[in-house]
């Protein structure tokens, strides 16, 4: 028996990426790297991408994925108007007032559109402002206040402390204490240290109330600031009388 010799025609294909002859059967993808074309066997494709390798036949289809829209948007999301920027600020002049019938336009200042009926007032280098406007009608709504000269003459002193005095509701007890233990010793002394402060003592025998008028602040009314039940816990000043009480407990200066 004659032995035949059998040749084909194909030819060796090495792997360009591990280097290996391809056995009959296995199949090459040819890749594009560096303008060459590169023969990868079917176990090496993924290291061949891995390496920026192309695979050949897909330059089309790579071409048209980066011409088209990028970062993966969902088709809701193509079809969406894209978000408008807010329009930038646009410099505009302002008038400023600067007397009752002059209006004079100060250029390249940064300024917001004005509600209606509203007012832009300015001051010297600086935007306008809405709550300058407001501070005159402010001012004229806060109500008075009612301040109170302090007398400098002692005896001036005492006679508003009891005019204070008179006008609350202390004469009351005053009156309901004289029915029941007579007629009381009043001592005003204003004080050595506090200008403004003058002392009320009303006193009886069995009892006595210390009092405090500050002529500063008479609207905070009279204080009590003690009382007693034996005269001897005044001090010598505060047991000599100098002022008198009348059937309504009214305190007035002795003549």
């Amino acid at each position: 028996m004659e032995r035949k010799s059998i040749t084909t025609s194909r030819a060796a294909v090495a792997c360009d990426v591990c280097g290996r002859t391809l056995l009959r059967g296995e199949h090459a993808d040819a890749f594009i790297a560096n303008g060459s074309r590169r023969m990868v066997c079917e176990l090496c494709t993924a290291r061949a991408a891995n390496e920026g390798w192309i695979r050949e036949g897909a330059d089309n289809a790579l071409g048209v994925r980066r011409n088209g829209p990028r970062g993966g948007r969902s088709l809701l999301g193509r079809l969406k108007p894209p978000r408008r920027s807010p329009p930038p600020e646009v410099e505009l002049p302002y008038r400023r007032r600067i007397s009752s019938n002059v209006d004079r336009i100060v250029p390249g200042t940064q300024v917001t559109t004005p509600a209606e009926h509203d007012e832009l007032v300015v001051t010297d280098g600086g935007p306008p402002r809405e709550a300058d406007a407001a501070a005159p009608a402010a001012l004229e709504s806060r109500e008075p206040r009612h301040v109170h000269a302090v007398p400098t003459n002692a005896d001036l002193k005492m006679a508003r402390a009891l005019d204070v005095f008179n006008l609350s509701a202390h004469p009351r007890r005053i009156a309901g204490v004289t029915r029941s233990l007579g007629t009381p010793m009043v001592s005003v002394l204003p004080s050595e240290v506090e200008g403004a402060i003058v002392s009320i003592v009303v006193g009886w025998e069995l009892c006595w109330y210390r009092y405090e008028v500050d002529l500063a602040d008479e609207a905070a009314g009279v204080r009590v600031l003690g009382q007693g039940a034996e005269l001897s816990e005044l001090t010598e000043a505060e047991q000599l009388a100098n002022a008198v009480a009348d059937d309504r407990g009214r305190l007035v200066l002795a003549a």
